[in-house]
């Protein structure tokens, strides 16, 4: 990946929501955001660490099959881990919140 390296955050935030740009693959980050929280839930619940591990899987592999088959780009996640969790985060409360819209249309997206 020859891309120039990003070295702040609202920068990554805006590269993040174009990489993002599609409904569906959003969609798939809602599945996945999703299905992590409820594991970290059953996680503390139950203690058992294997929740842990389903956290991981259940979260990232619903948001990669958006990139690979939907946006078809390469997840965020390999170059940029932290900033990208964050952002996971994030997308899924201004989705919840309504303000992704906004959000989207600073990023010079159509917020469809």
């Amino acid at each position: 990946m020859n891309a120039p390296r990003i070295d702040n955050y609202p920068a990554f935030w805006r590269y993040y929501l174009r990489e993002h740009a599609r409904p569906a693959t959003r969609g798939w980050h809602y599945i996945g955001t999703t299905l992590t929280l409820c594991c970290l839930a059953v996680a503390i619940a139950t203690r058992n660490g294997w929740w842990l591990l389903a956290m991981v899987v259940l979260g990232y592999g619903p948001a990669w099959i958006g990139h690979f088959t939907i946006e078809r780009n390469r997840p965020a996640t390999f170059r940029y881990p932290v900033w990208s969790l964050a952002s996971d985060l994030k997308l899924y409360l201004f989705w919840l919140s309504g303000r992704l819209p906004g959000e989207l249309e600073k990023a010079g997206i159509s917020p469809k």
